[in-house]
């Protein structure tokens, strides 16, 4: 570019640029990204604001919290609970290239997911600044400011989505909000909160260090905090914690959370620079000596702020109680979890978490205002009370909350209707099968797809397990605790079980069968039956128990072998698909008087741990066939729903046979990439880059053997086939040829499509 000489002016305005769309998304935390790449590839057009430089809001690299929902760090008892769609494809993405959780390559993965879809005008560095109506209930369109390329940006819609933590379109818009607790009374919640906690949860900012392999000195800022006793858990710091582990460096919840974020940061650095003081210069850390800080937040990762008012209020009856909700479009599964308003400065513990006994449901009608007839709500602002928002406020249930909505957008804008006109028979079963078309899983629905041709095909299987062993060749597991092995039962007569001993004592050990309550929960708070069994010293002792009980329906059991310190059960190196064991580690025993229940919390390890119990089963169980690739359930719920090859069927193939050719150009695979996994976004190191029940080597072929598309180095949950030209045949064939770990291949899903 040239010369530019302009002359002198009155005024002058920025540029300006209009954008039109099918609908805007305000907020490129992971539930707006999630919504906008779900309603684009939907096929419609979205326009996406970021006030910020990069994506993902609290994951990015600027804030570094690690994504988790409703798998609670597997420490809850939601059994393959990791959330569906877009949200599991970033993430298993994210473990494919980043194991180690570094938030810079998160950021780049989330860029390139949004610069991916040709629907989606992206617009980072830009500020919703204002909101023009058509009427009073009718928003027409934002204008927003980019400070980096000085424009003005213009964008209409007949459709909006805020998701920018803060409500900023909700606000400006007029729609009716909350900030705080609600009382007992409002909702009937008994854990709502009193003054002395506080209403609102607070603002952190993480640091991290690095060792510069020399001494280094620090002199603290002026500003940083002098007295560390000033912070009553002081006694917790230490020179190895570091970023989101101090979560609880927390402060604001007294303040104005919108409009003191200002001051909530300066006091957050303040702290955070003090403990780096104490940690360097109180001569209590030698071992701090060579570490320097790498990295301290520069913007407060927020957690409350505004809550909009939907068409309903999620409320904590919905949580504990897993209420069914007709309109239920996501679930949620994290704690209650909710944070003394003076966080750090607080003495008390830095959260109070209670669990439900599993997952529950999240219900459209709280994910749109009931004030304007064309906003959408997503992440934490949607529609909750205090005490349900400490568990939805999550990243990774907001992300499937935001995945709900793009659905939602796409099929108003195709429509021409407006959110709250899906929230009702027929339209919201419409919504939630295509949710569950993209990898939604949605609690106590399966997919009906009257489009699906496989649903009228005969499919038949190579070979199937038959659940008969897992063999005794892993490493023995002391019994310190209570383990179990979860296990598919099929209505009827429980099948004998047997595990093999290493007993160092005469003693008598304690075997229990037990279930859930509920159907598709994982608490085992039902006790089927229970068997003493005396043992002599000696290894290798393989002991069979006849629970003698007969199973109502379909579910999962506990094989339970309590703690005894005198026994050593064998474990087994097969990994297969929907089989876990999981160790009692703690009871919740929450008071008389906040509405939450006790129970117990029996949860995996994380592999390479978490190996099952090695244990024979007379007879097998026969769950794992062939019709469960297209029941409609793409996880693990009350049975496995996954085809499971047999373990020696060196070619294992999975075929659909129509009575006449077929005419097809999209073929969707649902694979195991095992939802039991959190796959934490950034900060935990993973040990592995793909998950070893994920099929790695597939082929489809057609009636006369063609290969007709073939994958090598499949990673993904969900793959979609685009046929081009279509296939016209009356047989497919889909060869599983190789997973990444060993684990016999399965397949959780396969539909067929004529159209593309």
């Amino acid at each position: 570019m040239g010369l530019i000489k302009q002359p002198v002016a009155e005024q002058r305005d920025f540029e300006a640029e209009r954008v039109d769309a099918d609908l805007v998304v305000v907020g490129g935390g992971l539930a707006g990204t999630c919504c906008a790449i779900t309603a684009a590839r939907a096929g419609i057009r979205v326009g996406l604001l970021q006030d910020r430089p990069v994506l993902g809001g609290n994951a990015s690299s600027e804030v570094r919290l690690w994504t988790l929902g409703a798998t609670a760090h597997m420490g809850n008892n939601n059994r393959w609970a990791r959330e569906g769609g877009a949200i599991d494809e970033i993430l298993v993405e994210n473990l494919y290239r980043n194991p180690e959780g570094n938030a810079v390559i998160l950021d780049t993965i989330l860029l390139e997911k949004v610069r991916a879809e040709k629907n989606i005008t992206l617009l980072l560095n830009t500020a919703a600044l204002e909101v023009s109506k058509s009427a009073a209930d009718r928003i027409a369109s934002v204008r927003a400011f980019n400070s980096q390329n000085s424009t003005m940006y213009e964008l209409h819609a007949p459709l909006f989505c805020d998701a920018s933590g803060d409500g900023v379109v909700g606000f400006l818009s007029g729609a009716a909000f909350r900030m705080g607790a609600e009382t007992r009374d409002e909702f009937g919640e008994a854990f709502a909160p009193d003054e002395a906690y506080g209403h609102l949860l607070g603002h952190t900012i993480y640091f991290f260090t690095k060792d510069a392999g020399r001494p280094v000195r620090f002199v603290p800022p002026a500003y940083a905090l002098d007295d560390i006793t000033k912070i009553p858990r002081y006694g917790q710091f230490n020179a190895h914690r570091q970023g989101a582990h101090l979560w609880w460096i927390e402060y604001g919840g007294r303040l104005d959370t919108v409009h003191d974020t200002e001051c909530i940061k300066w006091e957050l650095w303040k702290v955070v620079y003090g403990v780096w003081h104490h940690i360097k210069n109180s001569g209590q850390f030698p071992e701090a000596d060579t570490l320097t800080l790498e990295w301290v937040g520069l913007i407060p990762g927020k957690r409350e702020s505004r809550r909009f008012e939907g068409a309903y209020m999620l409320r904590q009856q919905d949580i504990i109680e897993q209420r069914e909700h007709d309109d239920v479009v996501a679930h949620g599964g994290w704690s209650i979890d909710l944070h003394p308003a003076d966080g750090v400065y607080s003495a008390r513990p830095g959260c109070d978490q209670w669990h439900a006994k599993g997952v529950y449901g999240v219900p459209y009608r709280c994910l749109y205002s009931r004030d304007i007839a064309n906003l959408f709500l997503a992440g934490r602002i949607f529609s909750a009370s205090h005490v349900a928002f400490g568990s939805t406020r999550v990243m990774a249930t907001l992300a499937a909350c935001g995945q709900a909505v793009g659905m939602a957008a796409a099929l108003c804008t195709r429509d021409r209707l407006r959110p709250g006109d899906l929230s009702a028979s027929p339209r919201i079963e419409q919504l939630q099968r295509e949710l569950m078309r993209a990898g939604q899983f949605i609690p106590g629905r399966r997919l009906d797809d009257p489009d699906d041709l496989a649903r009228q095909a005969t499919i038949t299987a190579s070979s199937s397990q038959q659940l008969a062993e897992l063999p005794a060749d892993g490493p023995p597991l002391r019994l310190e605790k209570s383990w179990a092995q979860l296990l598919p039962a099929k209505a009827g007569p429980m099948p004998k079980v047997s595990f093999v001993f290493d007993v160092a004592a005469a003693t008598t050990v304690q075997v229990e069968l037990r279930t859930s309550s509920k159907l598709s929960n994982f608490t085992p708070d039902v006790t089927l039956a229970s068997k003493r069994v005396d043992v002599k010293p000696g290894d290798g002792q393989r002991i069979s128990v006849d629970f003698k009980v007969e199973i109502d329906q379909s579910r999962y059991v506990f094989a339970c072998l309590m703690a005894n310190e005198h026994v050593a059960v064998r474990t087994s190196e097969r990994r297969v698909t929907g089989l876990a064991s999981v160790v009692h580690r703690r009871d919740q025993e929450p008071p008389d008087d906040i509405g939450v229940e006790t129970f117990e919390f029996w949860t995996p390890m994380r592999r390479p741990d978490g190996r099952n119990l090695a244990v024979q089963i007379d007879p097998p169980i026969e769950l794992f066939g062939p019709e469960q690739a297209t029941n409609g359930i793409a996880r693990p719920t009350n049975a496995p729903n996954a085809w499971v090859a047999d373990p020696n069927d060196e070619a294992p193939t999975l075929t659909l046979r129509w009575p006449a050719p077929q005419k097809i150009r999209r073929v969707e695979l649902g694979f195991d990439t095992d939802f039991e996994h959190p796959l934490e976004s950034v900060f935990w190191n993973h040990p592995e880059n793909v998950v070893p029940f994920c099929v790695r080597h597939y082929r489809i072929r057609d009636a006369s053997g063609r290969c007709v598309a073939e994958c090598t180095d499949n990673h993904q949950t969900r793959n979609t086939i685009v046929l081009d030209p279509p296939v016209e045949t009356e047989r497919l064939t889909i060869e599983l040829l190789a997973t990444h770990g060993g684990a016999p291949p399965s397949l959780f899903d396969v539909r067929c499509y004529a159209e593309a």
